[in-house]
Formats: structure tokens, C-alpha cells, sequence
């Protein structure tokens, strides 16, 4: 099997190097979501206030915002499918940006959060109106601070579809976007889930149990019983789909939230798009076939699995240290 060339980090970008202990893509997988990362005082969990944002067509999307009295600046994250505001990547690295002054507001997607009550309507990767929506609503809370966007795996593949779209619309001070291990063809990579038991089970536990809590909620709405039998995430899809949505395949569906390789071309603000060559979920291939401008790092490291960049066990992970570098070359430039 012929293995992609990887081209060299971009200029000023720093290297990473784990030790060996921790170069298995597993490994680096694993750390990103263990609960015992987020031990320990966390000043933004303590200033964080629940939200509930309206946004169009009636949809109501959950968020937690934590104001720090510096507001540095406002960074708002985006997690990963059948994630929340709580994921451990999500927390730690928020926590770690407000130590230095950030605020930090956690948006939840439709049917994430245990915000399952706020809509009736199930949750698609589809829906990029009512998280662009979200975020818009998310930034005027910054004041005057610059804004900026971190996405994990989805929320990666959120990202890079703001990113999109601000050739036409625009948020407020927004100065970066960074988008993690995303989700670029998800009809490439959503079979690589079903390959690995460990992702496996893992997804199709936290979706049967985001399912049975909506039906449960809805009972006159939604019946999964067929569903829930599917042993696959890509079973429970392919059932799921013609079902509850107007998506009659999952070619369509998975197509419908693709990011084509020149759509980031025209984006007037910076991106870095951070991920591994050993990413067991995202192939590679599909990072390097994007045209970027000259705004946009495509950020590869030859080691690092899905979220993870770990540096050590406990952290900071390398994301954590790019991210805050990124935000105080901005703010040593005004």
C-alpha cells in the first residue's frame, strides 16, 4: 500500500514529538476522552453558565459560557460527533485557555449536551444553519476581544464549513479557526468507524443511548426498536436515514456534508487544519486534496490518532500549545 507523501510543517510551526510510549494512534485516541483528565479545579467550569440560544426556524441549541473578567479574547468550541460541552478535549483544552485570560463559550449540537427536550426534530451532521447560527450569536458575546473557533472531528468538519461560508457571510472579530482531526468526505470515512471494535463500540453506545433518550421523550414521534438492532454504526445509518430524513441514501446524506477540495480556496480568515497520518478514522488523502490559500496551514503530523497530540500522559496536548501560540502572535501583532 502506497502511503501519501506528507509535506513539511509550515513555517514557524513547531514539531511534535511524543515519546515513544505514546506514538500508538490507539493510544493517542484513547487519552483524548478519559475522564481523568478533567480532575482537578477548573476555574471555567466554576464561571460557566448554561444558555439556551433561539436560533432559526425555531431550533433551540444549548451552550455554556464562561466570561473571564480579562476576556482576552472568546474562543468557542465545537466537539466531535456524539460528544458535548463536557467531552474531556473539549474541557481541558477550554480550561487551559481561560487560565490565560480567554473566555470560552461550549456549544452543544441538536440532540448532544443532554439537550435532547429542546427539539423534536432528530439531529443530522446536515444541519449548518442553525450551528453557523449558534456560533454568530456565540461571538457577540466577545465585546471588542477577537474570536475564535476550535472544532474537533465534526466539529472539525463544522469549521472548515464556516470557514466556507465566509465568502458570503461573516462573525464578528473572528481571527482563526482551527479544525482537528476533521471530518472532510464523510462518505470516506464514516465506514472506517465499523473497521475498528474499539470505535465501534464506542459510537454505537453513545448513539443508541442518544436514541432511546429522544424516543423516550417522543414516543409519538419516534419508534428505533429496528434501528437499535443494528449491530453498525453504518447499519443503524443506512436504517436510520430513509426512515426520519429526506435522505434516501447514505451516499447522499454523508455527501451533503463534504468538504470539496476548493471550497476553502476564497476564505479571507486564517485556518489551521491540524491532523495525523496514523488517524485511524480520517484518511490523510483527504486533508492533502484540499486547495488552500495563503491564510491556511495544513498541519500533518506523522503521529497523534484522532484528537489526541499528546505530549505526555497528563498533557498539555500539542493542539493546546499551537492554539495559544496562534492567539499571542496575534495579540503581540495589534
Amino acid at each position: 500500500m502506497n502511503r501519501p507523501h506528507i509535506p513539511p510543517l509550515p513555517a514557524g510551526v513547531p514539531p511534535f514529538k511524543p515519546p515513544l510510549g505514546l506514538r500508538n494512534q490507539l493510544v493517542q485516541t484513547v487519552l483524548a476522552s478519559l475522564k481523568y483528565r478533567k480532575r482537578g479545579p477548573n476555574p471555567m467550569v466554576d464561571a460557566g453558565q448554561d444558555v439556551i440560544l433561539a436560533c432559526e426556524d425555531g431550533v433551540r441549541l444549548k451552550g455554556n459560557y464562561s466570561p473571564h473578567a480579562e476576556n482576552k479574547a472568546l474562543v468557542i468550541f465545537l466537539h466531535g460527533w456524539e460528544g458535548s460541552q463536557d467531552s474531556t478535549y473539549v474541557v481541558t483544552a477550554g480550561r487551559r485557555l481561560y487560565e490565560k485570560g480567554a473566555s470560552i463559550f461550549r456549544l452543544n449540537y441538536r440532540d448532544h449536551g443532554d439537550s435532547h427536550d429542546l427539539n423534536e426534530g432528530l439531529f443530522y451532521s446536515t444541519l449548518f444553519n442553525e450551528v453557523f447560527d449558534a456560533v454568530k450569536q456565540a461571538a457577540r458575546r466577545a465585546g471588542d476581544a477577537p474570536v475564535y473557533i476550535v472544532g474537533f472531528s465534526l466539529g472539525g468538519n463544522f469549521a472548515l464549513r464556516i470557514a466556507r461560508s465566509l465568502r458570503d457571510l461573516s462573525i464578528w472579530n473572528l481571527k482563526h479557526i482551527f479544525a482537528i482531526s476533521p471530518v472532510v468526505d464523510p462518505w470516506g470515512a464514516a465506514p472506517l468507524v465499523d473497521t475498528n471494535p474499539l470505535y465501534q463500540r464506542y459510537f454505537l453506545k453513545k448513539w443508541t443511548g442518544s436514541l432511546r433518550k429522544k424516543q423516550a421523550l417522543y414516543p409519538e414521534l419516534y419508534d428505533f426498536t429496528e434501528i437499535l438492532s443494528k449491530r453498525t454504526v453504518l447499519g443503524m445509518t443506512e436504517k436510520l436515514l430513509p426512515a426520519y430524513s429526506e435522505f434516501p441514501d447514505m451516499k447522499s446524506y454523508f455527501d451533503s456534508y463534504r468538504v470539496d477540495k476548493r471550497d476553502l480556496e476564497n476564505c479571507p480568515v486564517p485556518i489551521s487544519l491540524i491532523s495525523a497520518a496514523d488517524d485511524g478514522m480520517i484518511p490523510v488523502k483527504d486533508l492533502l486534496d484540499l486547495k488552500l490559500n495563503h491564510n491556511a496551514r495544513r498541519i500533518i503530523h506523522p503521529h497523534g490518532g484522532h484528537n489526541g497530540f499528546f505530549q505526555s500522559l497528563k498533557g498539555p496536548t500539542w493542539y493546546d500549545d499551537y492554539i495559544q501560540l496562534i492567539m499571542s502572535e496575534a495579540t503581540n501583532n495589534e
